[in-house]
């Protein structure tokens, strides 16, 4: 017997479920966003174990540890290559005091000119800002100490995470269908596999779109003769992926590190470069390789990066879209969930309620027409 409830009692239950969500996406921040990535990773990297188990004829447990050091390889290889470069940065460091210090003379001289302030007056103003600026910088320091001993901590996670995952697929599969009656065995495995294509797919289109990126960018920067252009493009390549935000901090990134190391004349030619390669993989790169994978609508993109920032900040906006796809993918197949997978979506076809929503909009649209009609016979006579 098919129970309907009211409309308060489900939106009730919704906004409940919202916080107690949220709560316990707050409180569990260090052990569920490892366990986000591993899921993510483990399900790239199920190809190559079914090419090792199947083709190789690996054990199971063999083919999961070959996978899960593969992907931390990778990952630490960019890393240390990263490393390099800032260290590299680390001893241009004089540099970019002289520079700091000749654009602030210059600053302060027309600041005198233009406003008549003088020096005197212009150093108090400094010194005060400065010893804001060390207590902040100190925090600051603090937080960056802080915050490598949580990469290397969340990167630990994220191996075991991916190596168990892999490991335990099928286990974890047969707990799912058994999770749910036999009339809806189908539909579960139809949204574990639709989950299993999109993510593999998104995040092999993903990579992709950053190699791209990376290197039109070191192509630029090495033609406009920066220093550090492999770090700059490797920034570039990986802050892209982050929508609408990336692009801004690639920018402002590259031009403080070009204004310190090059001067200001190569600044320009830095933004133009960024903004047409930002314009290429919008246009070109990002709808042929990544859009077709995913498509949420940009509304729901611009939330759900706020939301993962305040939740689990940085990591949280790279882990957004593949969270949102799993959840349309999941609202677009369950009875009752569908208008959200709508919301998030960008078709505008929606077949639980095309027929009525075409009548009623085309019916609106005769009676706005013919009161447009009225209106203009009226005026003529």
């Amino acid at each position: 017997m098919n129970q309907t409830y009211p409309f308060y009692l489900k939106l009730s239950c919704i906004l409940i479920s919202i916080v107690i969500l949220g709560f316990l996406a707050i409180i569990g921040q260090q052990i569920l966003v490892p366990m986000v990535l591993g899921l993510l990773i483990a399900i790239l990297l199920m190809p190559m174990c079914r090419f090792m188990e199947n083709k190789l004829r690996f054990p199971r447990g063999l083919s999961s540890i070959l996978a899960s050091i593969f992907a931390l390889a990778v990952i630490g290889a960019i890393i240390y290559l990263m490393s390099i470069e800032v260290a590299k940065l680390a001893n241009d460091w004089p540099q970019f005091q002289k520079q700091f210090t000749d654009l602030v003379d210059n600053l302060q001289s027309w600041i005198s000119r233009t406003f008549g302030v003088r020096r005197r007056d212009q150093l108090e103003y400094m010194n005060d800002t400065l010893k804001k600026s060390i207590s902040t910088g100190t925090a600051i320091l603090e937080k960056t100490l802080t915050s490598v001993g949580y990469v290397l901590m969340l990167t630990g996670f994220t191996f075991l995470f991916t190596l168990f995952f892999l490991l335990y697929r099928t286990h974890i599969l047969k707990f799912l269908v058994a999770s749910f009656t036999e009339t809806h065995h189908k539909t579960v495995f139809e949204i574990v596999e639709n989950i299993q294509f999109m993510v593999k797919k998104y995040l092999v289109g993903l990579f992709l779109q950053m190699i791209i990126v990376t290197i039109l960018s070191f192509i630029a920067y090495t033609v406009i003769g920066v220093k550090y252009n492999f770090m700059l493009a490797i920034l570039t390549g990986i802050l892209n992926i982050l929508p609408y935000i990336g692009i801004f901090t690639a920018l402002l990134i590259g031009a403080l590190i070009t204004f310190a190391t090059s001067g200001i004349s190569h600044v320009l030619f830095i933004v133009i470069a960024i903004v047409v390669i930002h314009a290429i993989d919008g246009n070109i790169i990002m709808p042929r390789v990544v859009g077709s994978k995913v498509k949420i609508n940009s509304l729901i993109v611009i939330i759900g990066l706020v939301v993962g920032e305040m939740l689990w900040g940085i990591a949280g906006m790279f882990l957004t879209i593949p969270v949102l796809a799993i959840l349309k993918i999941i609202f677009d197949r369950v009875e009752g969930l569908q208008s959200w997978g709508f919301l998030m979506g960008e078709d505008d076809e929606v077949p639980v309620f095309k027929s009525t929503f075409d009548k009623y909009f085309y019916t609106k649209k005769a009676k706005v027409d013919k009161i447009i009609a009225d209106s203009d016979n009226e005026t003529q006579e």
